[in-house]
C-alpha cells in the first residue's frame, strides 16, 4: 500500500516528535490532541526542534518551512484520521485509554489504514482487541526524542498480518529509522523486556540496604564507562516511565515484583527531572543538572549484575523466537547508546561465566532470574563465545 497521509494521536513529548519526523520525511501529517492548548504546545516544540535542525545544518530554512506546513493540528479525532493511510497513537501508557482511542479511530479511519501504537510495554493484542481490524494493528515504538533516536521497534500482535508488519518496517525506513522486529507480543517487547528486570533487581538491592544509589551510579559511570549512572538515567527519562513498564510486567509475569524503592518515588511524586526531584534533586522542574557522584564510591558495586540479567532475558527472546540476536544487539546499541551489544559482550565474557553468575543471582534473589535453558544448552555444547569460536 502507498502511504501518503499520516495521523498522529497526541501532541506531547512523543507525539509531536513523531509528527515532526513524519513531516520532515515528506508526509502530510495531522496531529491530534484533546485541546487547542496541548496542540499549541506541541507545535511550539516542533518549531523549536526544527530551528535546532537548521542551526546544525541538517535542514535548510526552506525545508523547515515545508515541514511545518505539512503538519495540521486538530482537536477533532474524526477529521484527523478520516483520510489517514497510517495512524500512530502516542497517548499516555494507559491500556483503557488506548483501547478507547483505538475504538474511535477504527470507526473513522479508512478501511485500508494501518493503526500503530507507540506503547513501550503494553500488549499490542490487547489494544487491537478494541478494533474490528486487529490484522492492521501493530506496535511502532519510537525512542525519545523521536527526532534524534534512530531505533524503532516494530511489534506484531497475535493477529497482525505480515503485510501490516512489512509496511510498518518500510515506513520506519522512510522516516530514516533503523527498525528491529519483535515477532511475538510480549510485555516490554525487546528493549524494555531485556533491560527493565536488571534495573528492578538493582533497585531491590538498594532497597534492602546492600548498596547506596551513589555506589551504583558511581560504578555504572566509572567502572562500566556509561555517560550517567543508572538512577540518574531513570531520573532523566522519568521514573514514572520505568514504573509503568515494571508494573505491567508485574501484572503479567510470575515472580516479578516492582521494587519498593521505585514505588515509593511514584507515591511521593518524585518522578525525576520533570518533577524537580527523583533519586537526586534538581535546580527546578524540568531543569537537568548532572548529579555530582564521587569516583571513590565506585568500588563496592559490580555493574555487571544488570548485564547478566539482561543477557538472560535476551536469551529467552531468542529461545522463544521473539527476536534475533542481531536485532537484540542493535536495540541496545541504538536505543541505549551502548558501545557494544549485550550478546557480543556475553560472548566476550564467556557464556559459562554468565551462567554461573546467573545461578548465584537466582539463589539469592528468586526464581524470576532462573537461567535460560538456551544458556544451559550453549554451555553443554561448548558454545561459550569467543574462547571456543562460537556463542550467540
Amino acid at each position: 500500500m502507498e502511504i501518503k497521509n499520516i495521523a498522529v494521536m497526541g501532541a506531547g513529548a512523543m507525539g509531536h516528535g513523531i509528527a515532526q519526523v513524519a513531516a520532515m520525511s515528506g508526509f502530510d501529517v495531522t496531529m491530534r490532541d484533546i485541546s487547542e492548548e496541548f496542540l499549541a504546545g506541541g507545535m511550539k516544540n516542533i518549531r523549536w526542534s526544527v530551528g535546532k535542525f537548521i542551526e546544525k545544518g541538517r535542514i535548510s530554512p526552506a525545508e523547515a518551512e515545508k515541514t511545518l506546513k505539512r503538519i495540521k493540528p486538530l482537536v477533532s479525532l474524526k477529521e484527523a484520521v478520516e483520510k489517514a493511510d497510517f495512524v500512530i497513537e502516542a497517548v499516555p501508557e494507559n491500556l483503557k485509554l488506548k483501547q478507547q482511542i483505538f475504538k474511535e479511530i477504527d470507526g473513522y479511519a479508512p478501511a485500508h489504514a494501518i493503526l500503530a501504537t507507540n506503547t513501550s510495554a503494553l500488549l499490542i493484542t490487547e489494544i487491537a482487541s478494541a478494533t474490528n481490524r486487529p490484522e492492521k494493528v501493530v506496535g511502532m515504538h519510537f525512542f525519545n526524542p523521536a527526532q534524534l533516536m534512530r531505533l524503532v521497534e516494530v511489534i506484531m500482535g497475535q493477529k497482525t498480518s505480515k503485510e501490516t508488519c512489512n509496511a510498518t518496517i518500510e515506513l520506519a525506513k522512510k522516516f530514516g529509522k533503523e527498525p528491529v522486529l519483535c515477532k511475538k507480543d510480549v510485555p516490554g517487547f525487546i528493549a524494555n523486556r531485556i533491560t527493565t528486570p536488571g534495573t528492578n533487581l538493582i533497585a531491590w538491592m538498594v532497597h534492602k540496604g546492600e548498596y547506596t544509589i551513589e555506589e551504583v551510579d558511581a560504578a555504572t559511570m566509572y567502572k562500566a564507562g556509561m555517560p550517567m549512572g543508572m538512577f540518574a538515567l531513570m531520573d532523566f527519562t522519568g521514573i514514572d516511565i520505568a514504573y509503568h513498564v515494571m508494573k505491567f510486567m508485574e501484572e503479567r509475569e510470575p515472580n516479578f515484583k516492582v521494587s519498593p524503592l521505585i514505588k515509593e518515588k511514584i507515591e511521593k511524586g518524585e518522578i525525576g527531572v520533570k518533577a524537580g526531584k527523583g533519586f537526586y534533586a534538581y535546580p527546578d522542574k524540568g531543569k537537568w543538572a548532572m548529579p555530582q557522584i564521587l569516583q571513590e564510591k565506585a568500588e563496592k558495586f559490580d555493574p555487571m549484575i544488570s548485564t547478566y540479567v539482561t543477557v538472560n532475558m535476551a536469551a529467552e527472546l531468542i529461545r522463544n523466537d521473539i527476536a534475533t540476536p542481531e536485532d537484540i544487539d542493535k536495540t541496545l546499541k541504538l536505543g541505549f547508546n551502548m558501545p557494544i551489544g549485550v550478546l557480543e559482550l556475553a560472548d566476550t565474557l564467556g557464556i559459562d561465566v554468565v551462567l554461573s553468575k546467573l545461578k548465584e543471582i537466582e539463589a539469592k534473589y528468586g526464581a524470576f532470574y532462573k537461567p535460560s535453558l538456551l544458556l544451559e544448552e550453549m554451555v553443554k555444547k561448548g558454545e561459550l563465545g569467543t574462547k571456543t569460536g562460537k556463542g550467540f
